[in-house]
């Protein structure tokens, strides 16, 4: 396997503290919410960040799965929004995904193809397939 790109970033102060990146654009104040005991501050938190990356990997995967497939739809309109959980149970914390995907102009049947198509290219699915739940959801046209 080659290594196309590395990043490091570096939290100091757990999830109240401070987040940066070695080259610089990450550089973000960390608050814990209120629902997990914390002070609910203006601060960004992991959960935040891990719905950032995944939308944005999962959103990249849509657009090669259509730039493979060479197919006419827009890809600088397909969207994914994240919702990621922080859950606790009797066996200790976790987190969850669901994915809320728009592909602008698909019918049903080709939309979910895609969608599943992008599952399996996608690294951060790849990353999480068997260890969190990830629920992929269509967003039609109206």
């Amino acid at each position: 396997m080659k290594t196309l790109y590395e990043a490091t970033t570096t939290a100091v102060g757990g999830r109240a503290g401070h987040v940066t990146s070695e080259d610089g654009p990450i550089d973000f104040k960390l608050s814990v919410p209120k629902s997990m005991g914390g002070d609910g501050g203006d601060g960004a938190n992991p959960e935040q960040f891990f719905g950032a990356a995944y939308s944005a990997c999962f959103g990249g995967a849509l657009q090669a799965v259509i730039g493979q497939r060479k197919m006419d739809i827009n890809t600088d309109e397909v969207s994914v929004s994240a919702t990621i959980g922080f859950c606790k149970d009797d066996e200790g914390f976790f987190l969850e995904a669901t994915l809320d995907c728009f592909i602008p102009g698909v019918d049903l049947e080709t939309g979910e193809d895609l969608v599943n198509a992008a599952h399996d290219m996608c690294p951060f699915s790849k990353a999480t397939r068997d260890n969190i739940t990830v629920t992929l959801n269509l967003l039609l046209d109206e």
